[in-house]
Formats: C-alpha cells, structure tokens, sequence
C-alpha cells in the first residue's frame, strides 16, 4: 500500500526578506542623525524631553533580536514537513551572544543613568520641600543609585523629629519614643554626620538619650528647637553646649525646661550665642538676669513671648541693663507681655541704646504701659531700624514717634486691636508719620486709630507728592476701622501703583460694597475704579 500524500498546510507562503533589506522609519532615521550608531551615544525618549545618554541603547538592541528572531521563525516556516524534512535538517547551530543581549544585562532603567549630582540634586529640592524625613528614607529602598544619593550627608542638613503617637495615652508615647530612639541610634552616626538645624517635638522621657546622640554624632549643629518637650535636665543642655561647638541659637518656647538648666547652657555656650527664643514664665526673671550680666555679649535675637496660659505678672525689664548686656541685639521682640519697664530714676544717665537694632515688635492684644519715653529709652540710639511694631500700644503718640533717630522706617504698625472704648485716642498728628517715612515706607497699619478724615487725608497725602516723579514704594496698607474717605482712598491708590494690600473693612465714611480687604494688584486697581464710578452714599 502506497504511502499517503504528505499534506502540506494551506497558508501563504511568505517569503524571507533579505539581509539588509529591512524597511526602515523615518523615526529611525531621525534617531540615526541624532545619535549614529558608531558614535557611542544612544538616544532615550520621554514624555516632555529627549535624553542624549552614552553607551548603546538596550532598547534599539532588543529591536533588532527580536527582529532577528521573526526572520529565524518566517525560515522556519517555509521549510517542509515530512519524512524527508527530518533528513534535511541540520543541526542545531548555537545562537551567537552578543554584549548587547538583553537577557544578558538587563534594563535598569533612566534612574541608574542619571548621575548621582543631579540626583542629589533633585532631591534636594524635595527635601527644601518636604524635610528629609520620610522621604528619603522612602527613596533609599528604590534601588542602589537612589539608596546613594539619599544617604548623601548634604540632604541631612534641617531635621524635625516627633514620635508618631504623640498626643495619645502616655505608655503608648513611651513606646514610640523607644521604637523613634532605636532608629535614632543607626541614623544619628550614619546620616547626621552634617546635621545643622534640629527640631525636637514632644518629646516625653528619652530626651535625655537624643541629647547624647545628637553630643556624639553633630558636631555642626547650630540650631535646636524644642517644643512640647518635657525632661529637659541641667546636665543635658551642658553636655550638648560642650559637644556642639557650633551650636549659636537655641528656641524653648512651649517648652518645659528649668531656669537653672538653661542658665547653666548660656554661662557654658554664651560667648557664641545669636539667637534666643523663650516663652514667659515666672522662671523667665532668671534667663533675662543671665543676659543682663553680659552673659551673651554676641547675642542678636531675642523672643520673649506668652504661651498658650497666659501670665498676668507684669514682666519688669530695666531697659538700659539689656543695652549693656545685649549691645550687640539686632531682633528684639516682646510679644503679647504685659510688660513694665523699670523707671530709670533721677539723675540716671541714659543707656547706650541698641546701635544695631532693625527690628523692634512690642505688639500685644492688651493695653500695655509702653509710653512715649519707654520708647525714646529703647530707640534713642537706632538710627537703622527698619521695622517697628507697636499694635496695642494705645500710648504711643505721632509726636513721640517724630523724635525717634531712625529715618529709613520700612514697616511702621500701629494698629489698635481689642483696645477699650473708654480709652481716648489722638485724633490728630498722622501726617507726623507720613511726612517722615513716606519715601521709605513699604507697610502703614493704622487700623482702629481715631485720626478724623482731614487729618488722614493731610496723612496719606503725602505719597502723592513723591518730588522727582518717582512712586512710592507702599505696597500695604491698613486703614480698617478708620474714617478715611473714599477720595482719600482715590488718591492714594492712584499714587501708588505697588500697593498689593488695602484692608477697608468697617471704614463707617466709606460706601456699601466698598468696605471689605483688597489683595493683589487686580483687586486694589478694581477698587479704584468702584470708587471713580461709584456715587457718593449714604453709610
């Protein structure tokens, strides 16, 4: 019996495309002209950009296998099938391996390509952002490049540290504070070696063991700041003053820590010190006695402010002894103390003043008894200030600010906030501030002020008639609750192109829809033209 017709498989014989003959793309093309192949580049698309990177491209290799391996399966398609097929073919030949093999050294990805300064870099920004913490630690597990660059000392510069359960039950803080200190113990030596702004928030009972971490491993460090910390002992703050020579600022507010211990800090790191920032309390006489008695000689800001319960005992501060102390305060900043200088006495010869000092806030929602000649005793001096905030100072008077040395004021607040009805406000001597500062002016807070409408009209005035065609440069302006006039208002906003700020809520002369707070250069411009086309109303 003859043996059966071999049956051949009915599909459409295609043929082989030759070597070299293989159609090419024009974006293949392209990328031959940006990149050949015997330049050593290759090239790597993105969605927004194009990446010129060395070496050759595994993804242009993996094309050309798999292109290799269609025209090897299309060969063997076409060969016959049968007995005589076995006898035909030949033998298995082993297939070349290439350098370029994919399965050889597979794609690692753009994040290996990038070099590690520009990855550092890049997480720099995040870091400026976000704080290194968690995100670099999130990104050491990504892969080696990125475990690099994440472990970069340059990254751990400003550092907060809080346990992740404070504000529950107190076994429960104890324990995140341990699990916290644990990982501390690796990170300090490994990752803090440049460590110079550290933050410490709530922390309970292992403040101690930090302290020691931080003695060890920062030598850089030059800010600490505590807030909500309690344990704080003596010989913690010393040991930490003696590791960290650099360290020149420290902040306590919200913070339990006593008297003696910070005393000892400031006698131990005093020379060096820049920077303080204390809450008040009844041990907060002790800390300023220390700085009277020039223990900090370098010192440039000083904070004193109340906390969440606020102290009622007036805070007595001798204004000439802190000159003396301090000569060399840049900052000066007693916020919201019922503050109550010490008389300087008959025959007393005035202090050295602060030569220094920029800044001076003695802002408080209370009346205080800040005076005309309290202020000539601090400012007597200061011939550079630039800031001056005296919100709540219902005593300061226009004619005791005039007499004051400083003639390129920047940013003047007198705003009245909470201040007693029964109090009687100066309802003439604005122009007294303007006349003075209003080339210098950036920032002019006079709300709750009694000044009537002609004496602020006389006032604001005086940045129309700029003398050289120049503008001026005020860009906020606070007039609430005040009696200004809506013509007022016209020219001070047509004279001053800058302003970016208006607040006229409760301004009882100007009309409805007018009284409200304007921000941005749009909003004050559309102000301007309420009030041009805007008839005059009843309010």
């Amino acid at each position: 019996m003859a043996a059966p017709a071999t049956r051949h498989p009915r599909r459409r014989a295609r043929t082989a495309p030759l070597a070299g003959t293989l159609a090419r793309s024009a974006e293949d093309w392209w990328w031959d002209r940006l990149a050949p192949s015997d330049s050593g580049y290759h090239l790597l698309q993105a969605d927004s950009m194009l990446l010129v990177l060395p070496g050759p491209s595994p993804a242009r290799a993996r094309v050309r296998f798999r292109a290799q391996r269609r025209a090897l399966r299309r060969t063997q398609r076409q060969r016959p099938v049968g007995p005589s097929a076995a006898a035909a073919k030949p033998k298995a030949t082993p297939r070349p391996e290439t350098a370029s093999t994919p399965q050889q050294e597979p794609d690692a990805g753009w994040g290996d390509r990038v070099p590690l300064e520009i990855l550092v870099q890049i997480f720099g920004l995040l870091v400026a952002a976000e704080g290194p913490v968690p995100f670099l630690g999130r990104a050491a597990r990504v892969c080696r490049r990125w475990q690099e660059a994440a472990s970069h000392p340059a990254l751990w510069h400003t550092v907060t540290l809080s346990p992740p359960l404070a504000g529950r039950p107190a076994k429960g803080g104890i324990k995140a504070e341990k699990k916290l200190l644990s990982s501390l113990e690796w990170l300090m030596p490994n990752r803090f070696s440049q460590l110079q702004r550290l933050t410490l928030i709530h922390w309970k009972s292992q403040i101690h063991h930090v302290f020691k971490l931080v003695g060890e491993s920062c030598p850089r460090l030059t800010f600490l700041k505590l807030s909500d910390c309690h344990g704080v002992t003596t010989d913690a703050l010393v040991m930490l003053a003696k590791a960290c020579h650099q360290l020149h600022s420290l902040d306590l507010q919200h913070s339990m820590v006593e008297s003696t211990a910070v005393v000892s800090f400031l006698e131990e790191a005093g020379p060096r010190m820049r920077k303080l920032w204390l809450t008040y309390s009844s041990q907060t006489t002790a800390i300023l006695g220390a700085l009277l008695s020039s223990c900090c000689p370098q010192l440039q800001v000083l904070e004193v402010s109340t906390g969440i319960n606020r102290n009622s005992t007036p805070l007595q501060l001798p204004v000439e002894a802190l000159q003396r102390g301090c000569p060399q305060l840049q900052v000066l900043r007693l916020l919201n103390l019922v503050w109550l200088p010490k008389p300087s006495g008959r025959g007393v010869a005035r202090g050295p003043g602060f030569p220094r000092l920029e800044e001076l806030c003695l802002a408080s929602f209370a009346c205080n008894f800040v005076s005309n000649e309290v202020l000539g005793r601090l400012l007597h001096g200061s011939p550079n200030l630039r800031l001056l905030d005296l919100r709540g100072c219902a005593r300061i008077t226009p004619a005791g600010l005039r007499d004051l040395p400083c003639q390129e004021l920047e940013q003047l607040h007198l705003g009245l906030y909470g201040v007693s009805d029964r109090l009687t406000l100066a309802k003439e001597g604005s122009p007294l501030l303007t006349q003075k500062w209003y080339r210098t002016l950036r920032e002019l807070d006079l709300s709750g002020q009694g000044f009537s409408e002609k004496d602020l009209e006389q006032a604001l005035a005086a940045f129309s008639g700029t003398p050289g065609g120049s503008h001026p440069a005020l860009c906020s302006l606070n007039l609430r609750g005040t009696r200004v006039t809506p013509s007022t208002i016209s020219s001070v906003v047509s004279s001053c192109p800058g302003l970016l700020y208006l607040n006229l809520e409760s301004c009882r002369c100007l009309p409805r829809g007018l009284k409200r707070v304007y921000r941005g250069l749009k909003e004050v411009q559309r102000c301007l033209e309420q009030l041009l086309t805007t008839p005059s109303s009843p309010h």
